[in-house]
């Protein structure tokens, strides 16, 4: 499947050779018909001797509904450029030639029409005419087809060159996510809402959850009911094709011409655009950023603010970059065509291709260009989902499998790290003081190692015996049952001491781990001897300390069921007798 749009100034017969090649009249409404001169779009199809299936978007000739015709070839793969041997090129025939150029296409042939009343002359010079107007642009060197339908002269012979440039013509891309500009919208008895459009970047199926973008009021959640491509019903239907899209979910008075049925999650929804700029040679003006401009992107016609950048205009046939801000958000890739024109003069300035979605650089510094590098560095960190959204292309992650990070950055952050680990001493540094992201690139430092919630220089002393060589703890060690306060200790060091078991704390007063078992041992003697209990004071002098930290010691002992409280006496509890039994009791963990 080819789709192929007609081109050419008003009353040069595109029409009639879409009728005479189809069988199929293009022109829809009445009042084309009564008048012979085509307004909005029109659509037809044919399968070719040779096989090729081909649709075509007839569009409009006449200036005044030029807007119509850039609704139509915004995702064509090919033209038929129309030019009348009567009448030769005209106004309307250079500029649909080129906005074709702007737009991208690169495919092409020319039909020279009316031919039955000229001789060999005639047609020699309109051919001549044709060659010169064409050099330079895409269609220099085309097939040239001399054709009269209403004379029958030439259609077989064009219906042999379309399915030759049909076969010459890539097929349409398929990169997983469609996306079909909407150029009619209506409600069908029965079925309800339709849209129409040239599918292209994926397919489409029957049942597929969709989101209807660039319309009214907002983003709609649709879903595909049926989907028919000329005429016939298709469970799926892949890129390239022209499609009427039946969506269960939204009312039609709220999708308009210039609206995208998309897949949810698969697009950025941009306002702000940074593009290229190609202006056209002909025009009789520098482009600046004053005037009433028109975007024509897809099927829509927009009006935006433009903003030059690096420079305060553009002369005629010069190429530069522009921001663009849209009134409403489209779903848009990098290399998306567009097309601008002047309201003011009703001309067509020039056009180009969408570089960046989502500029963030402002647009005194910014200086957009395809590059997904360029995207990361801008940016420093993005996620990769979010990149594949922005540029349409899939980085691998570099961090945490989750972003993607400009490697300069990385290196960066990753070199602070190691100086904010080394300043942190053997402790190491807080993780809680890091964000998220600081956090994933120490993760995966192969430098640092991550334990207790701090970070680490690899080589370092595992972290308890960093701590079981402090000075304080030795104190405590030398007398556990009458500690010293903790004085010249960080709260952070104290905090991983309690972690590490090093260090048991009750009513603010600190012991050793070995003070609660060397407390259990003196106890289980006592309570051997006393059975029934023995006193506060009878435990205080067994372990010769006083009650400011026996009261505590005890408090931790009753907690762990080593002992249960009874009036004022200590009873032996559950967890003594396996406290007493335990291999290796007595013995400082710090020193195992």
């Amino acid at each position: 499947m080819r789709v192929i749009a007609t081109a050419g100034h008003v009353d040069h017969g595109k029409s009639t050779l879409v009728r005479a090649l189809t069988g199929m009249d293009p022109d829809r409404l009445a009042e084309e018909r009564q008048r012979g001169l085509t307004i909005d779009l029109g659509f037809a199809w044919t399968r070719l001797e040779g096989g090729q299936e081909l649709a075509f978007v007839d569009v409009p000739g006449h200036v005044r509904f030029i807007k119509n015709m850039l609704a139509g070839v915004g995702a064509v793969d090919a033209c038929l450029f129309v030019v009348a041997a009567t009448e030769g090129w005209k106004p309307q025939s250079e500029e649909h030639l080129r906005i074709l150029e702007l737009l991208g296409v690169g495919h092409g042939l020319v039909a020279l029409t009316k031919v039955a009343g000229l001789d060999g002359e005639e047609r020699e010079l309109a051919r001549l005419e044709v060659s010169q107007a064409t050099a330079g642009s895409f269609l220099e060197g085309a097939e040239v087809v001399e054709v009269d339908a209403p004379a029958g002269l030439g259609v077989g012979e064009l219906a042999a060159a379309l399915g030759r440039l049909a076969d010459a013509t890539p097929p349409a891309p398929d990169s997983g996510r469609p996306r079909l500009w909407v150029d009619r919208c209506f409600s069908a008895r029965g079925s309800g809402t339709v849209v129409t459009g040239t599918l292209t970047g994926g397919g489409l199926s029957v049942g597929d959850e969709v989101e209807v973008v660039g319309g009214r009021p907002g983003p709609l959640p649709a879903r595909v009911r049926g989907l028919q491509s000329h005429m016939r019903a298709h469970h799926s239907l892949g890129p390239g094709r022209r499609a009427a899209v039946n969506l269960a979910g939204p009312d039609p008075a709220s999708i308009g011409r210039g609206a995208a049925v998309v897949r949810p999650g698969q697009w950025f929804w941009s306002d702000t655009l940074d593009c290229s700029l190609q202006v056209l040679a002909g025009l009789g003006h520098p482009v600046s950023r004053r005037g009433a401009y028109q975007a024509y992107i897809g099927s829509g016609e927009h009006p935006v603010r433009l903003r030059l950048l690096g420079q305060a205009e553009l002369a005629p046939g010069q190429a530069g970059l522009v921001r663009l801000h849209l009134p409403t958000a489209l779903p848009l890739l990098p290399g998306d065509r567009y097309v601008l024109r002047e309201a003011g003069r009703s001309e067509t300035v020039g056009g180009g291709e969408v570089l960046d979605v989502d500029p963030v650089l402002p647009a005194s510094r910014a200086r957009p260009d395809r590059s997904v590098r360029r995207v990361v560095a801008e940016r420093g960190w993005v996620e990769a989902d979010l990149l594949e959204r922005l540029t349409g292309q899939r980085l691998e992650p570099n961090v945490a499998g989750r972003w993607v990070v400009d490697p300069e950055l990385l290196a960066r952050t990753q070199a602070q790290l190691e100086a904010e680990v080394d300043r942190a001493g053997p402790l190491g540094l807080d993780l809680v003081r890091l964000d998220q992201r600081r956090r994933a690139v120490a993760a995966q430092m192969g430098s640092l190692v991550l334990d207790s919630g701090r970070a680490r220089r690899r080589d370092a002393a595992p972290l308890a015996d960093a701590l079981g060589a402090h000075p304080w703890l030795a104190a405590l060690r030398r007398s556990p049952f009458s500690p010293p306060a903790p004085e010249g200790v960080g709260r952070d060091e104290l905090a991983q001491m309690v972690r590490q078991g090093l260090v048991v704390e009750h009513s603010g007063i600190h012991f050793p781990a070995s003070a609660l078992e060397e407390a259990s041992r003196q106890l289980s003697r006592l309570l051997a001897d006393h059975p029934e209990g023995v006193t506060v004071a009878q435990v205080r002098d067994a372990l010769g300390t006083t009650r400011k930290f026996l009261l505590p010691l005890l408090g931790l002992l009753d907690a762990r069921g080593v002992t249960r409280r009874r009036g004022d006496l200590r009873l032996a509890g559950p967890a003594l007798a396996r406290q007493a039994a335990r291999p290796g009791a007595g013995r400082d963990r710090s020193s195992v």
